[in-house]
């Protein structure tokens, strides 16, 4: 997600490196599906969020086309309340910095004093508002214990101040690889995802069983390590690969929810060992019942990925044709939610369960859906009631 509409360079990267997966005969593919040896489910519930939730991104930092929309006229519907984007001084820094969108870009944004009053009056009406870090243009790397301890110290001190809930992790492009020779997600040795591991649990540490913790990866880096994980034994693969998955399974009793983004996608193998695209609801229930049944990564049946709980998992969604690529529309997302909540109206794709505690919809972004009309979150509304 970025504040432009549709994130144009690594989109263009991604799709290239997934069509190239169906002709790259030197790379390890997945032979066997999910259910040939489910594993557990983690077993902490996240807290005080609403049955079914609906999450979307606000852009607080920035402006596009869609308009600025100051904190207090997001409407009732949204229940997690991303702010879009906290960024890093550098890449490597680890010192995080969020601001308000200034004014020669925002004309109507609010003063600091009321954007803090409107966090408090979204959390009295039972709401979450969290700070999205990342973002297409923030690459955050921690690559070492000093960069580890400044990103801790410096989320905290934006927590802090706006009186927030949490945080959402949306590192995109190149924050995220595994170094050669780390090849189980297990056990994870690359300076990056150790530190992120640590950052996140200290922060969880400090607030307590009421933080909010949610991430937004790409299917780049969840689902595509159901063929690929990191640069491989051959160290040819590109070491992106399923890079999310040590810090999902590292944090899974910790996680508030795992929004993938199923948009701005090259194709992904299911597990149906068919290739999925974007475009109609077949992608998104593939992809999520991957995140529900759980996967062998890189197709090793003894490195499983165990299945997130329901309660855990939001489909991401554009909330509009403006929004990114991979648009569904309004009829393509209800028949994915009838599909993965009620076993109906699945099509050619044929789920490994049925989950109608799945938590709900993530949208990029309210204020795409705002500028389109609410058709997204009128969908949602309708669809849980």
């Amino acid at each position: 997600m970025e504040p432009t509409k549709r994130r144009s360079p690594y989109t263009r990267l991604l799709a290239a490196f997934a069509a190239a997966l169906l002709t790259t005969g030197g790379l390890v593919a997945a032979s066997q599906t999910a259910d040939a040896a489910p594993a557990p489910a983690s077993t902490t519930a996240s807290a005080a969020l609403p049955d079914h939730a609906l999450v979307g991104y606000v852009h607080a930092s920035f402006a596009n086309g869609s308009g600025y929309i100051p904190l207090a006229d997001v409407p009732d519907s949204w229940d997690v309340i991303d702010l879009a984007f906290a960024e890093p001084t550098s890449p490597t820094s680890g010192q995080i910095n969020f601001s308000l969108c200034p004014t020669s870009e925002c004309p109507n944004v609010e003063s600091a004093d009321a954007f803090k009053a409107a966090v408090k009056a979204k959390q009295a009406e039972g709401k979450k508002v969290l700070v999205s870090i990342g973002g297409a243009n923030g690459k955050v790397q921690l690559t070492t214990t000093a960069a580890r301890d400044a990103f801790v110290a410096s989320v905290s001190d934006i927590i802090d101040t706006y009186g927030l809930d949490g945080v959402d992790i949306d590192f995109e492009n190149d924050s995220l690889s595994l170094d050669a020779g780390d090849s189980d997600f297990r056990a994870p040795t690359t300076p990056a995802i150790v530190n992120l591991i640590s950052a996140l649990k200290s922060l969880k540490a400090k607030y307590g069983s009421g933080f909010q913790l949610t991430m937004a990866p790409e299917t780049f880096f969840v689902q595509l390590g159901y063929q690929f994980y990191g640069p491989g034994a051959s160290g040819s693969q590109d070491p992106r690969a399923g890079a999310y998955l040590p810090v999902i399974y590292a944090l899974r009793d910790d996680l508030t929810l795992l929004t993938v983004q199923e948009y701005n996608s090259g194709p992904i193998m299911g597990l149906d060992n068919q290739f999925h695209t974007m475009g109609g609801a077949d992608f998104p229930i593939a992809m999520t019942d991957m995140l529900l049944t759980g996967f062998p990564v890189a197709g090793d049946t003894s490195r499983m990925f165990p299945a997130l709980r329901p309660d855990q998992v939001a489909i991401g969604l554009p909330a509009s044709a403006n929004a990114g690529g991979g648009y569904i529309d309004p009829a393509a997302v209800t028949q994915t939610l009838d599909c993965l909540t009620k076993g109906t109206n699945c099509g050619t794709y044929a789920p490994h369960g049925t989950w109608p505690g799945m938590r709900g919809l993530m949208a990029w972004s309210v204020n795409w859906d705002v500028f389109g009309g609410n058709a997204f979150a009128n969908n949602f509304d309708a669809y849980f009631g």
